[in-house]
């Protein structure tokens, strides 16, 4: 009986996949978090007193939800998360999702059934993040989604240090304008230290609480909201502490919606044109 023909391994390809994540879990970040001190390299994360040994300072992120089944379901070596911007890792990823493209590299099986991936990606995850359907899309998707911005809607709780006035609640409920924002303290040691104007609307502000409000805002991409609602410390102006006349903090804060152009809802106004 004649030896059986060997047959070539399948080439290996790149493949990029488009969809949006939905994340329901405070404390879980967009992609790896690893940790500071170490950087997660696996000789010095051994001794290290910041992560004890574990490389990163969470045990989950959006990216490894996904590729933990992806990547090895199309026979692949590495896998590369591009996310449409990020949010902070206490803050919620509501509405639609926050579109990503999801770079399979070197993979040797492309005939996978997506949306079965697609749930169980879902499932293993446990109620922590929601996948829009996978559509594969060309590699200029990168950059469309890197390079193009949209407007934001948040919904935030506000913490005041007393119950502001009606009068000021409502004069602050119709604010609509620039702001002005100097790099947050909180990422100034990683960001250019430079003045930013963002376009900013209060879409409704309410009394939920004895000395709480309830906030909804329509903001340019960049802006930093939490440090819009607290001043942090005059470095944002006008603010909505200013604006109230009351020391003010955002406890919960989440993306409510992306306004890609598929999605309906309000948006700002043009910027003005440069003389």
């Amino acid at each position: 009986m004649p030896d059986p023909v060997p047959t070539a391994p399948r080439p290996r390809s790149n493949l990029w996949f488009e969809s949006r994540y939905r994340k329901l879990q405070r404390g879980l970040p967009q992609t790896v978090f690893f940790c500071p001190k170490c950087k997660g390299d696996r000789r010095r994360k051994h001794d290290c007193p910041e992560c004890k040994g574990f490389g990163k300072l969470t045990r989950e992120s959006v990216q490894e939800l996904i590729a933990r089944r992806l990547v090895p379901a199309f026979g692949a070596k590495y896998g590369v998360f591009h996310g449409a911007g990020r949010e902070d890792i206490d803050v919620l990823m509501l509405g639609r999702g926050r579109p990503f493209v999801f770079e399979v590299q070197g993979a040797r099986n492309p005939d996978v059934d997506l949306e079965a991936l697609r749930a169980e990606i879902v499932q293993r995850a446990a109620g922590q993040i929601e996948l829009a359907p996978f559509v594969r899309v060309p590699r200029a998707r990168v950059a469309y989604w890197k390079e193009t911005h949209f407007d934001k809607v948040y919904r935030a709780e506000v913490a005041c240090e007393r119950m502001p006035t009606a009068a000021a609640i409502a004069a602050a409920a119709g604010f609509a304008g620039t702001v002005v924002q100097r790099t947050p303290q909180r990422v100034a040691h990683r960001r250019a230290d430079l003045d930013r104007p963002r376009r900013l609307q209060v879409l409704a502000l309410a009394p939920s609480g004895e000395s709480t409000l309830e906030l909804r805002v329509l903001c340019q991409h960049g802006t930093y909201v939490k440090e819009w609602i607290s001043g942090d410390e005059g470095r944002t102006t006008p603010s909505l502490a200013g604006l109230l006349d009351v020391p003010s903090r955002c406890t919960v804060l989440d993306v409510e919606e992306i306004m890609t152009d598929d999605v309906p809802g309000p948006r700002l106004p043009a910027a003005p044109a440069e003389a």
